[in-house]
């Protein structure tokens, strides 16, 4: 995990604003969500791992659940999670779960960023503030 100092941080926004913003772009709320918190997350890359600008949000009023809900924005930081590729080879659950659950857990979830990766994240992080700053900032 690779911090990115922000002018976003400790904005506060209604998140179906931020969501009009951020979803044309490519942002997506992950899916380790719960009320209280969660991610906005734009892919990179997914070459040898998965590359990930993640911005973390909170309520502040409200739920995550709720319409309506406000939100403020934390820290924005780079996430690696890497893969084994083929099959898994860790399968010990069998036919019938691997129906179901066809997805590896990563075999690092905090895997090293290269540093060109970093100054994409930057470059992101630029977009991601004139896209949702006020012009005068």
């Amino acid at each position: 995990m690779v911090p990115l100092d922000s002018k976003v941080e400790e904005r506060i926004y209604p998140l179906y604003i931020l969501e009009e913003l951020l979803k044309p772009e490519g942002y997506v709320i992950g899916a380790n969500w719960d009320y209280e918190n969660g991610y906005f997350d734009l892919k990179i890359d997914d070459k040898g791992a998965y590359y990930f600008l993640r911005v973390p949000f909170y309520a502040v009023a409200g739920s995550l659940d709720y319409p309506g809900v406000t939100v403020r924005l934390e820290k924005p930081f780079l996430l690696a999670h890497e893969y084994e590729s083929g099959n898994d080879q860790d399968s010990r659950n069998g036919a019938i779960q691997g129906a179901f659950n066809q997805f590896q857990t990563p075999t690092n979830p905090d895997a090293d960023v290269p540093q060109e990766y970093i100054e994409v994240g930057k470059s992101l992080v630029q977009k991601l503030e004139e896209l949702i700053l006020p012009s005068d900032q």
